[in-house]
């Protein structure tokens, strides 16, 4: 149950890890794009111009004796200060502000035919005229982007000249950069306060789900013992008949029974002692353990004429249980002589750090996913008529998943195939 807390706060952390990427991702996009977007309305006018401002064209002076009239004529561009007030001209920011010709830092070379270079404009004082004349030729045969990470360029051509514009952005990017900052720092501090509460959510929501899980292997546990000795008594009382009358067919279906019910109870124990927060406890050889496990079913899979094949490495270690492990590897080795059809494989794999056991035989099951067979008391259509109660391989899982590793089954062209990655 921890490890189910666990993977709901990584789960519902990766959920809002992803939400608070593709938002800010999108919101800095956007913002970045419309930055862009006003460089090159800005470069655009400087084309429209041929590369530079005009200006020589500035308000006319005042001159009649109050200075009112003269100062409310229409200017050069248009500009009648009252109404452009009023219209709410000076409220314009960007490419459309009124002090854009005097605020904009920038140069423009026109190069002709021959590579002759013409200065058009240049108001820039981060950069020499002689460097700005050799940044614009590195530029000549592109379009239009950026350059030295805040300067926009365009470059355009008129009656035969090639035009060559860059503008300093530098100003108008760092509200961008500084957003982009602030939301990736806010990001992280979001995704820091959300395993905080996770963590606290989770404690309370899986608080109801652990007691019951504890409740439900308490009563597992008491069922067990509850079970043993009266199995215990009926198997003695058997073997007493048995001595005393012999062998008969009331005796047998009896022992049968009593065998059957001692085994779904040692797996019931086995589920309930065996607890996900078990620690390792040594070092244990995997290798010897599948090696000894199989070498004592040999003669079990010759006597079902089952066609037995084992691919182990050598020296693969890991620190676990022991007996827990043995025991889901003895699980393994059953599940297969109970379920294989004409064959069956066993392989242990080591490739850098990762193990793998595998447990392969021929079935009559369809294709697809078969990781139902690790729920408690769950079993395949191949199990009807056979002497099994869906808890082997849930312990297995148990075990397994204890050792930080994972179970996967599946059935792919008549083969099901269990594997243990470690």
């Amino acid at each position: 149950m921890n490890k189910a807390r666990k993977k709901f706060v990584l789960y519902a952390e990766l959920t809002v890890f992803i939400m608070l990427a593709v938002l800010l991702t999108v919101i800095n996009s956007v913002n970045f794009t419309m930055a862009a977007e006003d460089a090159d309305r800005i470069t655009e006018k400087l084309e429209a111009m041929h590369g530079s401002f005009d200006s020589d064209k500035i308000p006319a002076e005042i001159n009649s004796s109050d200075g009112k009239d003269d100062f409310y004529k229409e200017k050069p561009n248009g500009f009648i200060p009252g109404e452009n007030r009023r219209n709410g001209v000076f409220g314009k920011m960007g490419p459309d502000s009124p002090e854009l010709n005097s605020s904009i830092r920038y140069f423009t070379f026109g190069f002709d035919k021959d590579g002759n270079s013409q200065k058009v404009a240049y108001k820039m004082s981060a950069y020499s005229e002689q460097e700005a004349l050799e940044w614009a030729k590195s530029l000549l045969g592109q379009s239009t982007g950026w350059t030295k990470t805040t300067y926009r360029y365009r470059v355009y051509k008129n009656d035969g000249i090639t035009y060559v514009t860059v503008i300093d952005q530098g100003r108008e990017l760092l509200p961008s950069y500084r957003i982009l900052i602030i939301s990736c720092c806010g990001g992280l501090v979001m995704i820091l306060l959300g395993v905080v509460i996770l963590n606290i959510l989770g404690k309370k929501l899986f608080k109801p789900l652990e007691e019951s899980d504890r409740k439900q292997k308490k009563f597992i546990s008491n069922i067990e013992s509850q079970f043993r000795l009266p199995l215990t008594i009926i198997n003695a009382n058997t073997e007493i008949m048995e001595r005393e009358n012999g062998p008969t067919e009331r005796t047998d279906i009896i022992n049968n029974q009593v065998r059957k019910m001692t085994s779904l109870v040692k797996n019931l124990g086995s589920l309930a002692i065996f607890e996900s927060e078990d620690k390792a406890v040594s070092n244990i050889s995997l290798s010897d353990i599948m090696n000894r496990v199989i070498d004592c079913r040999k003669s079990e899979f010759a006597e079902k004429n089952l066609q037995l094949t084992t691919d182990i490495d050598n020296d693969v270690f890991l620190p676990g249980n022991e007996g827990a492990i043995k025991k889901a590897i003895e699980e393994l080795a059953d599940n297969s002589l109970a379920f294989a059809v004409s064959k069956a494989e066993f392989s242990l794999k080591k490739i850098n750090d990762r193990i793998t056991i595998c447990q392969k035989n021929d079935t009559d099951l369809q294709n697809g996913s078969a990781d139902q067979v690790f729920d408690r008391f769950t079993t395949l259509k191949n199990a009807q008529g056979k002497n099994t109660r869906g808890l082997g391989l849930s312990f297995v899982k148990d075990v397994f998943a204890a050792h930080n590793a994972r179970s996967s089954a599946k059935v792919s062209d008549g083969i099901f195939i269990l594997k243990i990655d470690i």
